[in-house]
């Protein structure tokens, strides 16, 4: 098969949450299991670093592989979903999946496949682990899928689990309350191996307490050590954001530099932070002249997109894959400290999302320009543009996000600001998000 053969053949054959939600989605290792046992146990062959959390666990993924990629480690890195090509979810020093490579190892499964009957995801994740095991990288990055109990990528033994930041979603699949949530999340946590939690959430502190009790594992809340805060906004020629941050209160990098300026970050950092530091307990180098390079240089090291993504100026137009009541509260209260004459809202939204609880955030001066992406789970524009009229927004449907784009962007003035997103599949979109990512 050739690679677009290949990829039709994954998407008819398996089931895939990121194109039709929960059906995608199976609950239980064994699949994982099955698939790891007849590819030589391939997670048993590399070191890692596992990372869950409702918000923020891709930007941490990326950051800690940066980091270590400037450290001059050879670095694994699997992180889902993709946004324009599948092939971004597996990656090594910042490298996608060489298309080939896939092409010829679903050929050579295709028949474990067939017996295992896997979804796509625990495809993805046994892909993922064979090729890291392959290319014998030093440590991997591994973001967790859904929840983490459960996960397809719960089949490692980390050398340190992160989790960073508990919200509400998917609670179909994991849980009504933030306690239900988080002790889904706290399912990564292993007998003796120590875990870090990004954020001091009262609601939660105590799952976490109690789980890593219950393994002996060494427990780090990483806001009581590293505190971040950006100082001015986005340097324009550069697209890095000056950063102040605290060590137990005292100065640390100093005049640091993050080339993510979302203002969420903040709370990411201090998870990252701490993390490299148990890596540094375990041996690993890592100076802080790599930390500078890879806090300035995510993107560039490993191909990060979509977060708080500047793709015009004049008008000033924004991309973030925020798509949660908790990552869009953020997200709009950055918007919303930005001086321009006019904003206008590019928004789509999928099906199984609390959508009333989004637009409830979005600011009503704005003007929406409303959209569906091109996959089975995006709830209809017109749909999303009558909830948002009747919750007293002003906008209509525009179909495509192609065709909310043009749109927003036609009627901006230079002194405006579109912003696009509500959803992943959105950002996906994009095409001007794919440019090459400028060296500052």
């Amino acid at each position: 098969m050739t690679y677009s053969e290949t990829l039709a053949y994954l998407y008819d054959q398996l089931p895939m949450f990121q194109r039709v939600g929960a059906a995608g989605f199976k609950k239980g290792l064994g699949n994982t299991l099955a698939l790891a046992e007849a590819l030589g146990n391939p997670e048993q062959q590399f070191r890692s670093v596992h990372v869950a959390g409702t918000n923020g666990k891709g930007s941490s993924s990326h950051l800690l592989a940066a980091v270590l990629q400037a450290a001059g480690y050879k670095v694994g890195l699997y992180t889902s979903p993709h946004l324009r090509e599948f092939t971004e979810r597996i990656r090594v020093n910042g490298q996608e999946l060489p298309p080939d490579y896939l092409v010829a190892w679903v050929a050579r499964w295709r028949q474990l496949f067939e017996q295992v009957q896997p979804s796509f995801f625990e495809m993805c994740v046994a892909l993922a682990y064979a090729y890291f095991a392959e290319q014998r990288v030093d440590i991997a990055i591994v973001e967790v899928g859904l929840g983490g109990r459960l996960d397809s990528t719960n089949i490692i033994t980390p050398l340190v689990s992160l989790i960073t930041n508990i919200s509400l979603d998917h609670q179909a699949l994991l849980g009504n309350t933030l306690p239900e949530i988080a002790s889904e999340k706290a399912g990564i946590i292993k007998a003796s191996v120590p875990v870090v939690v990004s954020q001091t959430q009262p609601e939660v502190a105590e799952v976490f307490k109690r789980e890593a009790a219950g393994k002996l594992a060494h427990l780090v809340f990483a806001d009581q050590i590293y505190q971040a805060k950006f100082t001015a906004e986005t340097e324009p020629e550069t697209g890095l954001r000056p950063l102040s941050v605290t060590q137990h209160g005292r100065p640390y990098l100093p005049n640091a530099e993050l080339g993510l300026p979302g203002d969420y970050q903040q709370f990411n950092l201090p998870g990252v932070l701490a993390t490299l530091d148990e890596l540094r307990a375990l041996g690993f180098h890592l100076t802080d002249a790599a930390v500078r390079t890879g806090l300035q240089h995510v993107s560039q090291l490993t191909g990060l997109r979509g977060r708080w993504s500047i793709i015009g100026r004049r008008p000033l137009v924004v991309c973030d894959t925020g798509h949660n009541a908790a990552g869009l509260r953020l997200v709009v209260a950055q918007l919303q400290r930005l001086e321009y004459e006019q904003l206008h809202m590019v928004i789509g939204a999928v099906q199984d999302k609390d959508v009333a609880a989004m637009l409830e955030l979005l600011p009503a001066a704005a003007t929406y320009y409303f959209c569906a992406a091109n996959i089975p789970r995006a709830l209809p524009a017109q749909d999303l543009a009558e909830q948002a009229v009747a919750l007293g927004l002003s906008g209509r449907a525009y179909g495509p996000v192609a065709a909310a784009v043009a749109a927003a962007r036609a009627a901006a003035g230079p002194r405006d600001v579109v912003f696009i997103g509500g959803s992943t599949f959105v950002v996906a979109e994009v095409e001007e998000l794919f440019a090459p990512v400028r060296t500052a």
